[in-house]
């Protein structure tokens, strides 16, 4: 799973995702993912999946991740690492892609397979027209 071009940044990423993976709850989907998310100032902060007997509840890594760190104080993100069971890597999803936008419409995400396979978006490539704050003006 070692790509011999990944700097050390992206595989202490990579690696985060994967060991928050472990963590995951869930019993429901038994489709346990992993995340971790970059700051402007080079922390990392993980997340992963917690779900829940009522669906709609479940929380998704990547919101794990970016809450977690807003809980610190970190609301600037550079890139986001998610790691997944399975055999594909997985995109975000629109709820999470959205999340991401609130801080960093133009983050690098990358996701990996258990397998080794992975693929990198740019958010924006994602999520082109994001609802932002722009469109609240007026409103507040």
């Amino acid at each position: 799973m070692t790509d011999k071009n990944e700097t050390k940044d992206a595989k202490e990423l990579r690696d985060t995702a994967f060991a928050a993976m472990e963590n995951a709850y869930a019993p429901y989907s038994r489709f346990r993912v992993g995340a971790a998310v970059r700051t402007r100032t080079g922390e990392v902060i993980a997340g992963c999946n917690v779900e829940n007997a009522a669906y709609g509840e479940a929380l998704c890594a990547e919101r794990v991740a970016i809450a977690a760190a807003v809980a610190r104080g970190m609301k600037e993100f550079e890139e986001i690492a998610i790691a997944s069971e399975s055999d594909d890597p997985a995109a975000p999803c629109g709820s999470c892609r959205q999340t991401m936008s609130e801080f960093a419409p133009d983050l690098k995400i990358t996701s990996y397979s258990r397998n080794g396979k992975q693929v990198t978006w740019r958010l924006t490539d994602l999520l082109p027209e994001a609802f932002a704050s722009n469109h609240l003006r007026g409103r507040m």
